[in-house]
């Protein structure tokens, strides 16, 4: 595949984490705090790493892991960040990953970011069982003048205003198999789970808990090799 260096990549984590009860980004998992997976995560994937966003009371400690873009609209959601990054980078292209889905493989981010170089497509996301996910997603800057629209106008989610923006383009958005990329060994996960488990949000505790009966289940040196 080729360089990543005309893309950046970036950790959403402003959410308000209500179900869960505490800031994800700081939720231990697997040993670490949610925010060291995903940063991991993008490094792995060859990505200068960042954080989209951060509560006002985690800032601090979340600076000391990556840098941190700040959202200047607070409150508008995870596309609010996006906008600001995409605002912040002088890269291409932006790869963003919520905090919340550690079970995701860096070999996804890398194949996803190669594919949207490829088609040109300025939004790729990947598909699961035939329906497009949100995140990751790799956003062409080209986008973000759609996308702060979308934010502004308020008529939707960050999907929605993925759609409006590759609609001004002239494009759809770029969707990628992610079972076929699976089957064909394109992509692989560390510790050999079906791609369906790799979109397990971690919104509630019981998310929680059910993820990390996931990596329990593997070796210990997988879970080094994966961690």
């Amino acid at each position: 595949m080729s360089s990543t260096s005309e893309a950046a990549g970036f950790v959403l984590a402003g959410g308000q984490s209500s179900r869960m009860g505490c800031d994800k980004a700081l939720l231990p998992f697997a040993a670490r705090p949610l925010i060291a997976h995903a940063l991991s995560l993008l490094r792995e994937a060859g990505l200068p790493a960042s954080i989209a966003g951060a509560n006002p009371q985690a800032r601090a400690l979340l600076a000391s892991s990556a840098p941190v873009v700040d959202d200047p609209e607070p409150g508008l959601g995870p596309l609010a960040g996006i906008c600001a990054a995409l605002r912040s980078t002088s890269t291409q292209y932006a790869v963003f990953l919520p905090v919340d889905l550690p079970l995701l493989p860096a070999s996804l981010l890398a194949y996803l970011l190669h594919h949207a170089r490829v088609t040109g497509h300025a939004v790729t996301v990947p598909s699961i069982a035939g329906f497009s996910q949100t995140f990751p997603a790799v956003i062409d800057r080209a986008a973000l003048g759609a996308l702060e629209a979308a934010l502004h106008a308020g008529t939707g989610g960050c999907f929605s205003a993925f759609q409006s923006a590759a609609a001004c383009l002239d494009q759809p958005i770029g969707a990628v198999a992610v079972e076929l990329l699976a089957q064909s060994g394109q992509v692989t996960h560390p510790l050999g789970l079906p791609p369906l488990r790799w979109f397990l949000n971690l919104n509630t505790p019981a998310d929680l808990r059910c993820a990390e009966a996931f990596v329990n289940r593997r070796s210990p040196a997988d879970r080094v090799s994966w961690s």
